[in-house]
């Protein structure tokens, strides 16, 4: 069984295709069920994010596991596969490990460096558990995924090589609004990016803040932390957003909403009702989009968007930082693959040892039935030697075989194995099952729910 991933992302599909190719909760649940289902697939992990939408599966055929992926992408998503097959990648084996390694490193992101990318690998390895679709196979990548995440951002400037998403589409609204201290800024959405951006705002010193979310209950509770921490603030409902607007500067919208939330038009009365000069500054972070593209075209409206930040981001990052990253994911993709390559010898020296243990167990009866005479301290004389040769003799082949196997093209060691000793695959196969954990056993991930 081999790795492999079939996805889209910024990198490689416009705005206009991403926003409408979208997996809700029941979508990906449904996506990763029906993954399991076709034949190719053993094991299934659904990346959902606003920028990139991935599908990784354990597959046994290539070619059919690449149709039935990118058909139930697009079965999913709400995008027809015709329209969606342009824009789609391909990664297999050790260039899917690279690929998701890179991932979570913020390699790939849209900012160049940002973190939360991992908390949505967290919670892509989370659902999977959760479903019984992630197995050892792809356990072991993501948690690998994770810890060279962590690694990458603790040992490296990565970090300052870009910045998160909510900071760097502050910046770039900053040319034309000015900074925000002393502002009066207005957050739509209470969700996990809505809160950092109300966060961002409250350490950036806006006088004032007005938090708007469907679930008015989310949106007091974040205005309450805001203001106990300094920062005045409000919450309303979403009917009271046209009012707020008049009354704001900076406007940062997140919402999980699959319509407009704020049309050309609301933002032009907003504008009309203003008394400030200064242009109406708008951070549109959602995917699919909050606010109407058309505003881009409005006098007194700067909108800041996905697909402007696509277009800002190309010098975000550090060059050194960059390739300090590159070589740790190089290195753990080498180690990843050598140790599954051992790995999967591992059912084929435990079935070896088994039907050597069979042998030795055989041979011993044989003999307490030809020598009845022997007495206990004799019986376990020979017991014990005829094991210490046994294993003597297979020690030193079952750990050079698995040295071996961890090199590229190791699988064949195993292969010799089964054929050198005629050992039963059925056996083989009885160990690889045996030491496959339940998905509840194969560690915990806390879901992060955020948007990234």
């Amino acid at each position: 069984m081999s790795v492999l991933v079939v996805g889209l992302s910024h990198r490689t599909a416009p705005v206009s295709v991403l926003e409408r190719a979208t997996l809700d909760q029941g979508a990906r649940a449904k996506l990763l069920q029906d993954a399991l289902a076709a034949e190719p697939a053993s094991e299934a992990v659904a990346l959902a994010t606003c920028n990139r939408i991935e599908l990784y599966a354990d597959v046994d055929k290539f070619h059919a596991g690449v149709a039935e992926l990118s058909t139930l992408l697009a079965q999913h998503s709400g995008v027809g596969l015709e329209e969606l097959t342009p824009y789609l990648y391909v990664h297999y084996e050790d260039r899917a490990v690279h690929h998701l390694l890179t991932v979570a490193c913020g390699l790939d992101s849209m900012v160049v460096g940002e973190g939360q990318i991992l908390g949505q690998i967290k919670d892509a390895l989370a659902i999977g558990q959760e479903l019984h679709t992630a197995g050892r196979q792809l356990n072991d990548l993501f948690q690998q995924a994770l810890r060279v995440g962590k690694r990458a951002h603790s040992e490296t400037g990565i970090d300052r090589a870009g910045q998160s998403l909510v900071t760097f589409g502050l910046a770039q609204l900053t040319p034309a609004a000015g900074e925000a201290r002393g502002k009066r800024a207005l957050v739509v959405g209470a969700g996990s990016m809505s809160s950092l951006a109300a966060a961002t705002l409250a350490r950036a010193g806006v006088a004032e803040l007005t938090v708007a979310n469907r679930t008015v209950e989310r949106a007091e509770r974040l205005a309450r932390a805001l203001t106990e921490q300094g920062t005045p603030a409000r919450a309303i409902t979403m009917p009271e957003v046209a009012a707020a607007l008049r009354e704001a500067d900076l406007v940062v919208s997140c919402t999980g909403a699959t319509g407009l939330v704020l049309t050309a038009e609301d933002l032009r009365g907003a504008i009309a009702a203003r008394t400030a000069a200064t242009p109406l500054a708008v951070l549109d972070l959602a995917m699919p989009r909050d606010i109407d593209g058309a505003a881009h075209e409005l006098d007194g409206v700067t909108l800041v968007d996905i697909e402007a930040l696509a277009a800002a981001s190309a010098d975000a990052p550090m060059a050194a930082d960059v390739d300090q990253v590159r070589a740790i994911v190089s290195a753990e993709v080498a180690a990843f693959g050598a140790a599954q390559r051992a790995a999967r010898i591992t059912p084929t020296v435990v079935a070896l040892r088994a039907m050597a243990a069979d042998v030795v167990a055989g041979e011993l009866s044989r003999l307490d039935g030809r020598l009845p005479d022997l007495n206990d301290k004799q019986r376990a004389e020979i017991t014990q030697t005829v094991r210490r040769v046994v294993d003597k003799l297979l020690h030193a082949p079952t750990v050079r075989v698995k040295q071996l196997a961890g090199e590229p093209g190791g699988a064949g060691y195993a292969d010799a194995l089964r054929e050198l000793f005629d050992l039963d695959p059925l056996a083989v196969a009885a160990v690889s099952r045996a030491d496959t954990p339940g998905a509840a056993a194969q560690g915990t991930a806390e879901p992060n729910r955020g948007r990234a």
